[in-house]
């Protein structure tokens, strides 16, 4: 059976408020329709799932006409699971092209895009040139750890979009789940298909150009930046990355890693590790790393302020305040001694009105966590790590942003 066709706006209305009637519906976090790429070896391996759009607490009536359209097929969606994923089938388009057939002739750049995405699958089906497990349609209820490839790909397609933000989702497991695979363009290969194909796709003049072998794509894999974002080279950025207008990334020794970014214009020639976050305005120079939860930082992430210079090769382990500056290679730890005057505690202090500390002469790097308008720098002559009340100010040159 099929579902009836849906005659006018107000007749879906009431479709959708019958749908969500289905005994414990529960409306998605997160759903989509994914096409997948299977393993050339082992057909049942997921190897990526790519999303032309995806809905991230919103469209709540698509996901009911979803869900419609798969109890028609006899597929009842588990509402009690943290995430549900299965195949899109011919019935499954007819009917949710019956549920939406009030807007199927919209004008161009009008339509739904969840409306385009069936009507585009609707016309691969009749040309037979899909199969019934090329697309998923992915439904996230819970925020739990990820239990499949096409949930995962969810999770970061959301980040890199900015529909979720840095750090508000649950990826552990995620490394487990994806497949580390050779990426020729936007292809995953099988690394073992590689090895048992090697002698003839060679002989053949077919082996492929094999960009980087990883579990997870680039980042321009997927997303369509800002027109005024820049990437120099498609490497430098993971996907799950998240890179606010006006970020540049440098080539050489930049890297931004998933699940961290920039939330404004933000110069990137170091490394930003996972679950870092660079505030507008602020400049990472060449080699400088921010550290991620796994390496160093006693599993806190980190945050760096707006207006925030980190000098070349410099390594920051701890949260940063506005208007700071680490020196070019000096390296600020949780447990780094910094020496501060007592002159320039008073300025940090007058800056810092809710800092709980006493004037010392020596102070751990974590103590100055957050700190506003603080600048380190490394004497010369005795390699002590000293801190001061910063007096310059960091801007970005806005003709690069």
């Amino acid at each position: 059976m099929a579902l009836e066709v849906v005659k006018n706006s107000d007749e879906f209305k009431r479709f959708v408020t019958k749908a969500k009637e289905i005994k414990n519906y529960k409306e998605p976090i997160g759903f989509g329709i994914a096409r997948v790429d299977r393993g050339q070896k082992n057909s049942e391996k997921i190897l990526q799932a790519t999303y032309p759009i995806i809905n991230w607490n919103e469209n709540f009536g698509s996901a009911a006409v979803f869900i419609a359209s798969l109890n028609e097929c006899g597929i009842c969606v588990d509402f009690n699971k943290d995430e549900f994923v299965t195949d899109v089938t011919r019935e499954f388009v007819l009917n949710t092209m019956n549920a939406f057939a009030p807007f199927l002739n919209e004008a161009v750049g009008e339509e739904h895009k969840n409306v385009q995405v069936i009507k585009h699958i609707n016309e691969l089906f009749a040309t037979d040139t899909i199969g019934d497990k090329s697309y998923k349609v992915v439904f996230i209820f819970e925020d739990k750890a990820p239990k499949s490839v096409e949930s995962v790909y969810l999770k970061l397609y959301a980040l890199s979009t900015s529909k979720a933000d840095l750090r508000s989702l649950n990826l552990n497991g995620a490394f487990g789940i994806l497949e580390n695979v050779a990426w020729s363009g936007n292809t995953p290969i099988e690394l073992e298909w590689l090895r048992e194909n090697e002698i003839s796709l060679k002989l053949d003049a077919k082996y492929p150009e094999i960009n980087s072998v990883d579990k997870f794509p680039r980042f321009l894999q997927h997303i369509i930046p800002a027109s005024n974002t820049r990437i120099l080279e498609t490497s430098k950025v993971r996907m799950g990355a998240q890179l606010h207008s006006g970020t540049t990334v440098m080539p050489g020794a930049s890297y931004i890693n998933f699940n961290a970014g920039t939330t404004g214009p933000v110069m990137v020639e170091g490394r930003i590790s996972s679950s870092a976050i660079v505030g507008s305005g602020s400049d990472v120079g060449g080699g400088a790393s921010i550290l991620g939860v796994l390496s160093g930082t006693d599993g806190n992430p980190i945050s760096i302020g707006e207006n925030t210079l980190l000098g070349a090769n410099s390594v920051t382990g701890v949260p940063l305040g506005d208007g700071c500056i680490v020196d070019a290679g000096v390296t600020i730890l949780e447990g780094t001694k910094v020496t501060i005057s007592t002159e320039e505690f008073n300025k940090i202090k007058d800056a810092n009105p809710n800092w709980d500390a006493n004037d010392t002469d020596v102070f751990k790097g974590g103590v100055l966590a957050d700190l506003n308008g603080v600048h380190f720098r490394q004497d010369s002559i005795t390699g002590t790590i000293k801190a001061f009340r910063s007096t310059r100010e960091v801007k970005l040159n806005e003709e690069l942003h």
